[in-house]
């Protein structure tokens, strides 16, 4: 067996007895015998180049030396007496100098020998042969001329060569001829037309052969074809140019490549398919080459053995072509060579030589190069045919042995050595090694050894209290020995022995498993703003017993040398940031045995540059065309444009908003009101915010004129149930409005007022949700505008005055129910109806309390007559009515009616226990389900017993009766688990089932973990033991606990429950600190001190204002103006997120967006997504639960309470759910 070299630079030698391969060690132990090896040696066919020296090489080994030998054409070739023939100096490698003779006269078939005293070993044949690149034979070629349409063949037929040339097609220019589907190159070189077109006239088609040995080019003469069109062939179906005939044949060697064509003629031009019949295609080593034409088989197998084919087809028919492949094979190894053999005297062994091939190969043995047959005789060796068995060999059976296998298609031929020794073990691994091993990784201990007869290896562990040889190590035959993940119980001292029965030896190597290196907190991406800095985090953990370097990189490189980037031990800083900063940083943390890295991307933004060269162009009289060059976006594209324009003539130093556009754009069409002085600017925003205003353009006057368009936005509406209130959007300065309105349906006069600086008029007086003709008209000194178009609305809404009528229910299922209604009639809704009420609640629910009886809702936008009420409780008596609501509000309730809902499957049982156990039964306990749903008409009980990899086995079935809550299982097996499920079933069938597994030790059972009973302790932080409060939590990953008071801290653990005498197991305390909220158990409006402390207030406030008016009768004035002035732009101050403290705040009357406002951080919870699940059942409505559990509200989206809610920031503090919620670690 080859031997390869390890971390060490030590031979690993695999010892295996009778059929073992082993390598004498020369370079490690002077002085140990061994046959030759044959280590290097030229392939059997050796294709030389004639322009250089002929090298053929034999390179071996042995203890001596081997000395080396030739033969050619099977007689003996004397080196030493050719002067053009040199072999090198320890070496069988011969030199031949052909400077002073021809190649041809050293062409033959070569054999090398290498032999020392223990034995001779020879190569294989080696054929020498030159390579060869003959020219092409000149002939003329005379013009091909065809008709369009028809098929064509261009032979190249090159040269034969060896190796054979590589075939390709060029034109005069050296540039490859353009192939297709149509034209392409056959494997033979040939190049083939399906059909011809006018643009295949040429007349430089030329065909290359390059010859590889030699890399030289041969060119054949130019082909002219003239392609004609006189008359065009008709279309037709395929037929095959190549293969020809219906079937083929082909023969192939396994592991070559299969090569399989078919080209097609026909019009239009057919594609090619391919099949096997007799299988399917190797998908990962079949390839389909040339346009499909051609089928490539990579390292053919017996498989690939069958009939192929291949069909052409275009839109006039199809062709098929069948080949069958035939998979032969030269000899090959079934495993590996026979192997070298070391015995000790006395000791038996045995040679293989097991091969395969097609046709069945013979096999041929020689010992030192002479055939067996004519060996000298041994009584220790006995040949069956591909094995040679030794016993009881002798110190001189040492020799090398040969095995040939051949059949028609070639030969293998390899040596193997007998060689008998008597050495006592030695151990090669150099002593006290000490291995470092990460954890969780692979550790390998080496203990290389040599020793005839072979040593048997042991291995220690510190005390050498046992042998190594179970889980979790493993001894290989090498003497290696693994431990597959290394933990830190694996630390010591380890002692391989060495023992045979010359001796024994001893070696010692250490093992240290170190923790691993790991990122525990990676860099995160930043997108920062120039100026300002960033932190990349980079925090690690790692075994303290190894030297840790942190590096960072920027983009794969070394970071710059600049003192803006501050490396600390956990972190880089990067001050000032700029442009230049952007990129990709990795920290990369390293120790001697491992590494970590992460990596984070920096991107600096800024606001962009304001844009520039604003241009005013295509200047009409009411509008413009604007246009700009955008400033630089700074790595934050661009959203949009925002357009401003200042009136000097009305409102000089006022920038007023004209309109915006997609930051994709330039230019701006902007429509203009008359008799403005307009300047434009631009502001360009992106995710930083806005740039600087661009310089504003030059002044641009529109001339007086009538207004020439109306307002826009007309509508009306009403706030009250006698009103209309019309709006519209102003559209100029110095306009006055003249607004006219009548109701829609009454033949009458519009009625007119006009109304200056304001967009806003009340009409008063009007009757309830009566429809309304408006219009609204510009007006200014210069006339009026043109007529407006009228637009409709409504006078103000009032409650309904009617219920829906023929109120009835329609039972689906035991949680279905549909309800059905009369509508109401649309003059009684007075107003736009929004949809219908459906209230509904369980009647014998809240037969304790039926003052207090909490109703679901459901509302059905819309004109509906019918709904569905999902989620309903089976066996339940149900109340309900139907209401009709618009935008003012709800109409009265319909009479109330009722509805039962049928029995359904009960709920799964409440709990499942095991009790009373010993060797072979045991007690299950339950209670029953919490949900009944029904008559409980008894319980299914099913278990079955579980192995230890998870796998179940056969299920027993037990039926009780609804009366019973306990039952023993008896013939259970000893240290089995089982895996019990039970339900309850009710006259709708079986609920859900509840699970529990248990297995019985030592007439105890063992909970398994998959389904325990979980206590939720809390207890305010110092209280002692004893007072811990205890929620049943079960299943559940999570749980809410109420009642709780603000500003204590609580302890907070689940506790694992098992049977009644086992011991409580419980999580690490989680400290919960609840915020201080203010007490709502008082009303502080009844207490006298808050009284009293009110009416001084008042009356202070009474002095106060009539001071005030004493001195504004005497003319004293108030600075009202100076405070004006002094808070002109107050600036909203947000709270404090570090201290939850509240700064000063200033409400701004322009209601500008807030400076640094952001989206509500303050745990505030949103309602899940899913919640809204049965949407097509109702819509709107609150959300909640109520005592059963049930869900109650509306399906169709958020109310208006929570809409404000979630809309505005919120001031109150974080809701400890959160703090609760990570509880969840610890179920």
């Amino acid at each position: 067996m080859e031997w390869r070299r390890m971390d060490v630079g030590v031979l690993l030698l695999f010892l295996v007895h009778l059929a073992t391969a082993l390598e004498v060690p020369l370079d490690l132990l002077e002085g140990l015998p061994q046959p030759p090896t044959i280590t290097y040696q030229s392939p059997k066919d050796y294709i030389v180049d004639p322009r250089e020296n002929i090298i053929i090489h034999c390179e071996a080994k042995g203890k001596p030396h081997p000395s080396f030998s030739w033969t050619r054409n099977g007689t003996h070739f004397d080196v030493e007496n050719d002067p053009n023939v040199d072999m090198k100096p320890q070496s069988g490698t011969l030199v031949v100098d052909i400077s002073r003779e021809r190649v041809e006269h050293y062409e033959g078939v070569y054999q090398c020998t290498a032999r020392n005293k223990h034995g001779t070993a020879v190569s294989h044949n080696i054929v020498v042969r030159q390579s060869r690149s003959p020219l092409w034979s000149k002939e003329k070629i005379k013009p091909i001329v065809v008709q369009e349409g028809v098929s064509l063949v261009l032979p190249c037929r090159p040269p034969a060569g060896l190796p054979p040339p590589i075939i390709f097609w060029m034109d005069n220019n050296f540039q490859k001829l353009p192939q297709s589907k149509r034209v392409s190159q056959s494997l033979n070189g040939d190049l083939y037309f399906s059909n011809v077109r006018r643009e295949d006239t040429r007349n430089d088609y030329i065909c290359y052969a390059r010859f590889p040995h030699t890399q030289t080019i041969q060119q054949k003469q130019p082909i002219t074809v003239r392609v004609l069109n006189q008359a065009p062939v008709d279309d037709r179906r395929p037929t095959f140019l190549i293969p020809s005939g219906s079937s083929s044949s082909k023969m192939v060697l396994r592991g070559d490549k299969l090569e399989m064509e078919c080209i097609a003629e026909g019009l239009p031009t057919p594609h090619i398919s391919w099949t096997k019949i007799s299988g399917d295609l190797p998908s990962k080593r079949t390839s389909f080459l040339n346009y499909n034409k051609t089928l490539h088989i990579e390292d053919v197998s017996a498989s690939d053995e069958g009939d192929y084919r291949c069909t052409a087809k275009n839109q006039f028919g199809s062709v098929h072509h069948t080949i069958h492949v035939m998979v032969k094979a030269a000899p090959y190894w079934i495993d590996v060579p026979p192997r070298n053999l070391v015995l000790a005297p006395g000791e038996s062994g045995r040679l293989s030589c097991l091969a395969s091939g097609t046709p069945k190969p013979t096999i041929t043995w020689a010992m030192n190069g002479i055939s067996i047959e004519n060996s000298p005789k041994d009584l220790s060796r006995k040949v069956e045919d591909d094995i040679i068995i030794f016993t009881d060999v002798q110190p001189g059976s040492s020799a090398v042995y040969q095995c040939n296998i051949s059949n028609e298609y070639g030969y293998v031929l390899s040596n193997a050595f007998v060689n008998v020794l008597s050495e006592p073990p030695r151990v090669l691994t150099p002593p006290n090694k000490v291995y470092q091993i990460i954890k969780n990784h692979q550790a390998l201990l080496d203990c290389s050894s040599f020793g005839s007869p072979m040593p048997k290896i042991t291995w220690f562990k510190d005390s050498r209290s046992s042998i190594l040889q179970e889980d979790p190590y493993i001894l290989h035959d090498n003497g290696t020995l693994e431990i597959r993940v290394a933990q830190a119980q694996h630390n010591g001292k380890y002692t391989c022995v060495a023992t045979n029965s010359l001796g024994i030896y001893e070696n010692h190597v250490y093992l240290e498993v170190k923790e691993p290196t790991r990122i525990l907190k990676q860099p995160e991406y930043k997108e920062v703003q120039r100026g300002r800095s960033v932190v990349f985090e980079c925090t690690v953990k790692h075994d303290p017993s190894l030297i840790p370097t942190m590096t960072w990189l920027k983009d794969d490189g070394e970071l710059p040398d600049d003192e803006r980037l501050i490396v600390d031990s956990d972190s880089l800083t990067i001050t000032d940031v700029t442009e230049d900063d952007a990129g990709v940083y990795t920290c990369i943390m390293n120790t001697t045995l491992d590494h970590d890295s992460a990596t984070a991307k920096l991107t600096v933004v800024e606001r962009p540059d304001p844009p520039t060269d604003l241009e005013l162009t295509d200047q009409k009289k009411r509008s413009v065309q604007l246009t700009w060059t955008p400033g630089d976006e700074h790595n934050s594209p661009v959203q949009k444009f925002l357009i401003q324009y200042e009136d000097s003539l009305h409102h000089r130093g006022h920038w007023h908003n004209l309109t915006e556009v997609p930051g994709t754009k330039t230019t701006a069409h902007l429509k203009l009101s008359p008799h403005v002085h307009y300047t434009f600017r631009v502001l360009a925003l992106n995710a930083v915010g806005f740039s600087n205003p661009s310089r504003p353009s030059r002044m641009y006057k529109t001339e007086p004129a009538a207004p020439d368009e109306n307002p826009t936005g007309v509508q009306g509406f009403g706030t009250e149930h006698n009103n209309l209130v019309i709006s519209w959007k102003s559209n100029g300065p110095g306009l006055h409005y003249r607004v006219m309105w009548r109701q829609k349906k009454v033949e009458s006069e519009w009625n007119t007022v006009t109304v200056s600086n304001n967009s806003k008029f009340v009409v008063s007086g009007t009757p309830t949700f009566v429809p309304y003709e408006i219009k609204v008209r510009a007006v200014n000194d210069h006339g009026a505008g043109p007529d407006p178009a009228i637009a409709h609305g409504y006078s103000g809404e009032d409650l309904p005055v009617a219920a829906p009528e023929n109120v009835h229910a329609v039972v689906r299922n035991s949680t279905l129910v549909e309800v059905f209604w009369d509508p109401v009639p649309a003059h009684l809704i007075r107003g736009n109806i929004k949809g219908y009420k459906v209230s509904y609640w369980r009647k014998h629910h809240y037969k304790h309390n039926p003052d207090h009886m909490e109703q679901d809702i459901l509302v059905f936008s819309g004109n509906h007559t019918q709904g569905m009420l999902p989620g309903l409780h089976p066996f339940s008596l149900y109340l309900f009515n139907v209401r009709v609501y618009n935008g003012k509000g709800e109409g009265p309730r319909s009479v109330t009616q009722q509805f039962k809902t049928p029995e359904g499957v009960p709920g799964s049982p409440t709990s499942l226990i095991v009790t009373n156990s010993n060797l072979d039964s045991l007690t299950l306990e339950w209670s029953p389900p919490h949900d009944h749903n029904g008559h409980i008409t008894g319980y299914t009980l099913k278990y079955q017993p579980v192995n230890n990899s998870n796998e179940l086995g056969p299920v027993e079935e037990l039926a009780l009766a609804a009366n019973e809550t306990s039952v023993t299982l008896p013939n259970l097996k000893y240290s089995i688990r089982y895996k019990f499920y039970l339900n309850a079933k009710t006259g709708a069938g079986a609920g859900a089932a509840i699970s529990q597994e248990a297995v019985i030790i030592r007439e105890e059972v063992v909970f398994a973990p998959s389904n325990i009973l979980l206590l939720m302790n809390i207890t305010p932080a110092g209280e002692s033991e004893e007072d811990w409060n205890t929620e049943f939590v079960n299943g559940s990953q999570n749980i809410t606990l109420k009642g709780l008071k603000g500003g204590l801290c609580y302890r907070v653990r689940l506790v694992a429950l098992g049977h009644h005498d086992q011991e409580f197991h419980h999580s690490k305390e989680l400290l919960v600190t609840l915020p201080a909220v203010a007490s709502r158990q008082v009303d502080i409006a009844t207490q006298g001190w808050f009284i009293g402390l009110m009416c001084a207030i008042a009356l202070l406030i009474l002095i106060l204002l009539i001071i005030c008016f004493i001195q504004r009768n005497k003319g004293g004035k108030y600075p009202v103006k100076e405070k004006e002035d002094a808070h002109t732009d107050p600036e909203f101050q947000p709270m404090k997120d570090d201290d939850c403290t509240f700064v000063e705040y200033s409400d701004n009357e322009d209601h500008k967006p807030l400076k640094g406002s952001r989206s509500p951080s303050n745990g505030t919870v949103k309602r899940d997504d899913s919640d809204d699940s049965l949407v097509d059942y109702g819509e709107g409505g609150d959300g909640q639960f109520n005592e059963d559990g049930s869900f109650i509200g509306q399906y169709s989206g958020k109310s208006a309470s929570r809409d404000t809610a979630e809309g505005h920031e919120s001031s109150e503090a974080p809701s400890p759910i959160k703090a609760m919620n990570s509880l969840n670690s610890f179920v």
